[in-house]
């Protein structure tokens, strides 16, 4: 039997503790060329332009390596992130439309990257918000 996907998952369910941007919304852009000549990716199967942003996990107990990553993002328009924290630079978000892929790093661990459709800020309860 063969595995596939990527996975649906709710954000919450992914990072009960939540999840904050950290820097800003990017484009993605296409893989080969001269960086000045490079236009920006765009999703195989739905054909809309790819964002990226770097996220941080709240949960304590994740390794400090692996606290902080990026989420692309699949979106006709650069999604908009919500005012930070106060006195930080941090951002409380959750992903919409999150998938989980899985794959094989050379180095023969597993690895996974996280697609999104878009990010909304956190109001109140982010049980509820999600």
């Amino acid at each position: 039997m063969g595995v596939s996907g990527p996975y649906q998952v709710q954000c919450v369910e992914l990072f009960p503790q939540g999840l904050g941007a950290i820097g800003d919304v990017g484009r993605c852009h296409e893989l080969g060329g001269s960086p000045e000549n490079r236009g920006q990716a765009r999703d195989k199967t739905t054909g809309l332009p790819l964002w990226t942003v770097e996220v941080v996990d709240f949960d304590p107990a994740t390794r400090s390596e692996s606290r902080t990553f990026r989420v692309t993002i699949a979106a006709a328009v650069r999604p908009v992130l919500p005012d930070p924290l106060p006195g930080t630079p941090v951002r409380p978000v959750i992903l919409e439309g999150l998938t989980v892929a899985m794959y094989v790093t050379r180095f023969a661990k597993l690895g996974y990257s996280l697609r999104a459709t878009g990010l909304s800020p956190v109001l109140g309860d982010s049980k509820r918000a999600a």
